[in-house]
């Protein structure tokens, strides 16, 4: 089964790209995707730029509005994202526990829907 591991962090205080904080957090980030292709795991995953590059889309009364910028102000943003393959979410939990944001963010985990037609 298809897991996605969502990952959300505060901009704000995040570690600043440039830093040492930042330059050990992608390390961390290179270990932990080195881990999951060993494992057999990893079936995707990406970065986000930063909330600030984002655009909602609405549909109201049969009009399509747009907004610059999120679709809620939260503390914490998506910032990213992995897509695991494992055989239950015991494993996919173990999976997105090494995923270095979990230590300052939070890591929201949800099966993939299988759509059969």
């Amino acid at each position: 089964m298809k897991y996605i591991a969502l990952i959300y962090s505060n901009e704000k205080t995040d570690p600043k790209p440039g830093s040492d904080e930042f330059i050990k957090m992608i390390g961390e980030y290179r270990s932990a995707t080195d881990k999951f292709i060993e494992d057999g795991v990893l079936v995707a995953g990406d970065p986000l730029e930063s909330v600030n590059t984002s655009t909602t889309l609405r549909g109201r009364g049969g009009n399509l509005e747009t907004t610059d910028g999120p679709f809620a102000e939260t503390k914490e943003q998506l910032g990213g994202y992995y897509i695991f393959e494992c055989d239950n979410l015991d494993d996919a939990l173990k999976y997105a526990a090494m995923i270095p944001s979990v230590k300052h963010g939070s890591i929201e985990v949800r099966p993939i829907m299988t759509i059969v037609e």
